[in-house]
């Protein structure tokens, strides 16, 4: 489990987000580190919100303390690839097709480049209107 601080509105269990990285203006503040221990490019969930509350110059209503773990992330693999319990390094083929109801998948958030990712569902076979043969799967570290 890993302790952060997140905008108050945000601060619900359950939401999921991408930490982008550490900002500019946060460089002098003395919270900066408890905010800043995520791993950038990578997406959380907040399965903990504690009672602790600050005064935060960047979040309107301050931030709260809470529990993040890594979450799953959903996406797709060539159907080939897609059994679960494997491991798959996600390396995604250029898509021009933006109006494609699939894309949002394809293209998920929270996944890295040549970083090895464990299968640990296979969900549904997807009509690519492309012709790719691929199956959509929830990814773990």
């Amino acid at each position: 489990m890993v302790v952060t601080l997140v905008g108050e509105t945000q601060a619900k269990v359950g939401i999921t987000f991408v930490f982008r990285g550490p900002i500019p203006e946060c460089r002098d503040c003395k919270r900066k580190t408890v905010c800043f221990n995520l791993e950038e490019g990578t997406l959380y969930e907040i399965v903990s919100v504690r009672d602790k509350h600050h005064e935060c110059n960047m979040h309107e209503g301050g931030v709260r303390v809470v529990e993040l773990k890594k979450a799953p992330i959903e996406t797709t693999v060539d159907s080939n690839y897609a059994i679960e319990g494997s491991m798959v390094n996600i390396e995604k083929e250029e898509c021009l097709n933006m109006g494609c109801e699939h894309r949002k998948i394809c293209f998920s958030l929270g996944h890295k480049s040549n970083k090895k990712y464990k299968i640990s569902i296979v969900k549904d076979e997807l009509k690519c209107p492309e012709g790719r043969a691929l199956k959509s799967v929830i990814l773990v570290e």
